[in-house]
């Protein structure tokens, strides 16, 4: 964590930060948006399908795209190809960043289309390596089969979400961000309608869901297509591959896959070691990653999209001052919803999963054993924010080498963690998944640490003045919330016994109490929106 220069408070300067923080609401609301509908489709998915061996199959089969797709679209490509075009477009013009754009939709696309039927093609192979226990398991081979199959309807969609992440990558570098930023919805409508809907035409019902994926691909990309062309940024794909900007970001990307990557990267392995768990372990694992992505999805991931443009521009620009503003601005903004939300979640784990998808086919111990892996996460949650938007000042300089040294620094930590964890705790208390959990949040705490110490060793950035009573206001409020939330819990506790409006007005009541305790102390010990945009 940043430690205070002093403890005077140093706001932001007016232009710069109230601005990030008018697109980072923008984002943070399309974003809100979009993962209120996918609390949604989880409910709707835990109702359908439960936590049984159908479900882990499919869980798996969407994983394998996703991973790739958030490795390369949300990832690798995208913290290469921005800023990139930012300095296309600062130094050369609009034709500049166009010519760019359209060779990169070519190489892209070419590439894109080969690794997809090469995932088609060989779909029990790319199974086998994510789920290589229900392989060589011979009492798991049914659900490795079922794997297989779906992956071959759900794998194109890494080639449709890539290039709808191009088109979004593109937008946003141009400060278009809610569009991009709405785009998930639509999955998540589409899921929801598989569920619900067309699991009646298909045997086995849960092939639906495939097929909701790979028609959720499709509208993505076309959705964004309009709002490309109305910038007058519909491309039009060259396959050039000697362009100097198409060259400098493959240059860039290959470090960039393991640097910005490294938290999926640690979410596969523990979907492999998972599959050497007892059956459900994939989905407790899946359910209680939702809820934590809920909070870095709407504020981390919103705060790291708005923040790359900007610092790549200040960056060519040659303005280190107003750099070291906006890093500092992401950092106070992250810090002060990521630790409310960690421990509101650790506090509500069991609640909370309850009143969402205790339904259906999902069982209590279900919900009591993905409580147990979403505390685990929760505690990584600071870190996992704080990569968000560390890592972009890396990216933005165009240094993705010092990021991936980094990620492959913490990720065999965690891999050795894991083994220390899932082992003992597997062995003696049926945790494993827990043990899986607590590893990437380890994970995250030793990358986070790393990339914040390169940044204070180069000289990037220097905390502001005011970080000592900045985090001594948080402490302060996230006890009197924690007293709040318990007191709430001691008086209520039989949440299972409850319908769906019973446990939902409570839990609404529960969470208000202790947001608004939340806002209420900052507000009392000093703490105005001020300080996050006033001039210095």
């Amino acid at each position: 964590m940043p430690q205070p220069s002093s403890v005077r408070e140093q706001p932001l300067e007016r232009s710069g930060a109230s601005r990030l923080l008018r697109s980072s609401s923008v984002v943070g609301a399309a974003t809100l948006l979009s993962r209120v509908a996918g609390l949604a489709r989880d409910i709707a998915l835990a109702r359908f399908a439960g936590a049984g061996d159908a479900a882990d199959a499919f869980f798996v089969a969407f994983k394998i795209p996703n991973f790739f797709r958030r490795l390369f679209a949300e990832g690798a490509f995208a913290q290469a190809f921005v800023p990139v075009l930012s300095e296309y477009r600062q130094k050369g013009g609009i034709a500049a960043a166009r010519a760019l754009n359209d060779r990169v939709a070519g190489a892209l696309g070419g590439v894109l289309l080969l690794i997809t039927l090469l995932g088609v093609m060989c779909a029990p192979v790319v199974a086998g390596i994510f789920a290589f226990g229900w392989w060589w398991d011979g009492s798991e081979r049914e659900k490795f089969d079922l794997t297989a199959d779906m992956l071959r309807i759900t794998f194109p969609y890494l080639m449709l979400i890539s290039l709808a992440g191009f088109t979004g990558a593109t937008l946003n570098s141009f400060d278009r961000f809610a569009i991009p930023a709405l785009t998930p919805v639509l999955l998540n409508l589409m899921l929801i309608a598989a569920a619900t809907v067309a699991s009646t035409w298909f045997e086995p019902p849960i092939m639906a869901l495939a097929w909701g994926v790979l028609a959720a691909g499709v509208a993505q990309l076309l959705f964004q297509l309009p709002f490309l062309a109305r910038e007058g940024l519909l491309p039009r794909p060259r396959w050039d591959w000697s362009h100097p900007g198409v060259r400098k970001i493959l240059r860039l990307m290959g470090p960039a896959l393991f640097g910005v990557s490294v938290t999926q990267i640690s979410l596969v392995l523990d979907t492999l070691l998972a599959s050497f768990l007892p059956s459900g372990s994939v989905s407790w694992l899946y359910f209680s990653d939702r809820l934590t992505e809920l909070p870095l999805g709407v504020f981390g991931v919103a705060v790291a999209t708005v923040i790359l443009p900007s610092l790549s521009r200040q960056h060519s620009d040659g303005d280190p001052r107003r750099f070291r503003h906006t890093l500092d601005w992401a950092l106070r903004s992250v810090t002060l919803i990521s630790l409310p939300a960690a421990v509101a979640l650790i506090v509500l784990a069991e609640p909370l999963l309850t009143t969402l998808f205790q339904y259906g086919r999902m069982e209590p111990r279900d919900m009591q054993m993905a409580a147990w892996s979403l505390r685990a996460y929760a505690l990584g949650l600071l870190a996992f924010m704080l990569i968000k938007v560390l890592a972009p000042g890396y990216f933005s300089r165009q240094d993705t080498y010092t990021p991936m040294r980094f990620g492959l620094i913490a990720i065999s930590a965690k891999m050795v963690l894991s083994l220390l964890f899932v082992i003992p705790l597997n062995y003696f208390f049926k945790l494993g998944h827990m043990g899986l959990a607590l590893a990437t949040a380890c994970q995250a705490g030793i990358n986070a640490w790393l990339l914040y110490r390169g940044l204070r060793r180069d000289d990037v950035y220097k905390p502001e003045a005011g970080w000592g009573i900045f985090l001594l206001r948080l402490l302060l409020a996230n006890l009197t919330m924690v007293g709040v939330l318990l007191g709430a819990l001691y008086f209520w506790s039989a949440w299972g016994d409850w319908s769906w409006s019973g446990r939902a007005w409570r839990m609404g009541l529960v969470v208000a109490a202790g947001g608004l305790t939340y806002v209420a102390v900052l507000f009392a010990s000093g703490l105005r929106p001020g300080h996050f945009r006033a001039t210095s």
